[in-house]
This record gives C-alpha cells, structure tokens and sequence, in this order.
C-alpha cells in the first residue's frame, strides 16, 4: 500500500487551509475538504469557503458543490469521497484532505457501519414530527427504539442528543428496520487502500479565540449579514443551524441586537472550536503542530513517515 492521505485537523481559523494549500503546491496534489458546512454553495461567507486565490491556488474537491436543499448525509460524503481518492490516488500516490468537522474526517479515515437504505417515507415522517414536536420527539423515540444506544450516547456524549440531524437518523433507522440501530454498529469497517498521516494544529487558547473574533470581524466586513438575510427565509433547514447564521436570524426577528448577535457568533463559534479539539484529541496517531511552525518542518515530518512506512517500520 504506497498511497498517502496527509490530513490535517484542528479547530476553526488555526490556518488549516493555508498549510492543505502549501502542502498540496508541494506533492503536486489536490485536496479533500471535509467541512461539513462549506459543502453548501449558498453558504459561502459564513463557512470560511477558501477565497478565489485560495481556490485557484490548488484543486479542491467538495467545496459548494451541494445545496442546502439536497439532502445530504456523512456517509453520502464518505461514499464520493473514497471514489474521488481512488482516482486520484491513480495520477499521485500523495493527496490532501482538510477540515474541521470530525465525524466526517472519521468517515474517510476508518469507513462508518453499513447501514440498509431508509424508507423516504419514513424520513419525511421523522423530520415532520420533529418540526412538529421538537428534539424531545426524537429524544423519547430513540429511548423507547433504542434504549442502550441511547444510553449510551448519554453517557459518552450527550450533546448528541441536542442534535436533530444525527438524532432522526437514529430513528428513522430504528423505524425503517424494525431494529435497534446499535445492531448495526461495530461491524467490519471497509478497508481503505491508503495510508494516513495525520496532522494537527493547535495554539494557546487566548491565541486561538483572538483569531476566532478576528475572523469573525472579516466575515462581517465581507458580507455575512447580507449572506444570512438571503437565507433566513429557510432558516430551518438544518445546514442553516450553524453558528454565524442561527444568531443573525435572531437579529432578524428582533429577538437580540446586531452588536448582541456578533458577540454571540465569537462565542459559540469558541465553544465550538472546543468541542472540535476535544474530538480530534481523541483520534488515534495525530502529530500535533503549533500553528506557526515552519511548514518545512511539517514536510520532514511526512517525508519521514512516508520513507518509514515503505521501509515497513
């Protein structure tokens, strides 16, 4: 197996992009983004989407190439993520994959359980009964569906059980199969025709949230709050249920101030570029980089690793 995946992971404005960018110029390769928001074509500013520059600066793949009215599921992306790797790994043994959303890294990286196809019926049923009646809905379902899986995200992670999309997958596969849905977990994963090497960024905290307000701050010179108010009209949509959005459809119903909204976009967008270094902290073989290293040093590293492994070591 002489193909390598370099995949670099870290929390919101660490300068993931600019390193994928720089490192992509050097092995002649592309890049896998995996952030599950930049996805969305109508969601540009408020998701950090790579400027043209940026864009023209190496090949990206799954940046704005679905709508927010697709419906669109992690494994759907680690399905046409592997297919576009498999192809390139045909014209350069090396590629890039970037991003920040750690379940769909998770994806590519060590494959998800097979899960059978959902009724579309059922689907639509779930997510109506959730607008409906709300997360409780899902949330009494699941336990009454699935009580040990519900258990134990519980116990391993309840924030899980605040989220809508992930919370009516877990019932409507319930529904759909007539089984619990941790019946179809920790079966065989998929092998993967690929190495990978993986990096991470990081910087002290006063650091990090200093970067996250800067960015914040960009975004709003560059037309976030205009980006926002084209979309507020299908501001329940769940890919609109993100942070930078879900606080200026506040403004716009005249629940908060603008000056309000903004301070709570720095601060949720903080608190969520915790949960994201708690997750990747947990992935297994990460080298951790201070984000301002020398990215030679990052390229020894690889260089390194990639000799080590042909070696057999």
């Amino acid at each position: 197996m002489d193909n390598y995946l370099i995949t670099i992971i870290g929390p919101t404005a660490i300068g993931k992009t600019s390193l994928s960018i720089a490192l992509a110029q050097h092995y002649g390769c592309n890049i896998i983004s995996c952030d599950s928001r930049q996805f969305y074509k109508e969601m540009k500013i408020g998701t950090a989407v790579p400027n043209d520059d940026e864009m023209a600066a190496a090949t990206h793949h799954f940046i704005q190439n679905k709508s927010i009215f697709e419906n669109y599921t992690v494994g759907d992306f680690e399905k046409e993520a592997i297919t576009k790797l498999d192809e390139l790994f045909l014209k350069n043994n090396v590629q890039i994959m970037v991003g920040g959303s750690g379940l769909y890294v998770d994806a590519v990286l060590k494959g998800f359980d097979e899960f059978p196809e959902i009724d579309s019926k059922v689907r639509d049923e779930v997510r109506l009964n959730y607008e409906q009646k709300g997360i409780e809905y899902l949330q009494n379902q699941l336990k009454e569906l699935d009580l040990e899986y519900f258990n134990f995200i519980t116990k391993t992670n309840a924030q899980t059980l605040q989220n809508p999309q992930r919370m009516m997958r877990f019932v409507e596969v319930c529904i759909s199969t007539k089984k619990k849905y941790s019946s179809f977990l920790n079966k065989e994963k998929n092998s993967r025709n690929f190495t990978p090497i993986i990096v991470g960024l990081e910087a002290e905290r006063a650091i990090m949230y200093d970067r996250i307000n800067q960015r914040v701050d960009i975004m709003m010179h560059e037309g976030l709050l205009t980006e926002a108010e084209k979309l507020f009209p299908n501001k329940n949509m769940n890919a609109l249920k993100t942070v930078g959005y879900r606080e200026l459809f506040d403004y716009f119903e005249g629940k908060i101030s603008l000056d309000f909204a903004i301070k709570e976009i720095k601060k949720n967008t903080r608190r969520f570029s915790k949960r994201q270094l708690t997750w990747f902290k947990r992935t297994e073989n990460v080298v951790w980089f201070d984000y301002l290293i020398d990215r030679t040093e990052i390229i020894n590293f690889i260089e390194n690793k990639i000799s080590n492994t042909d070696l057999g070591n």
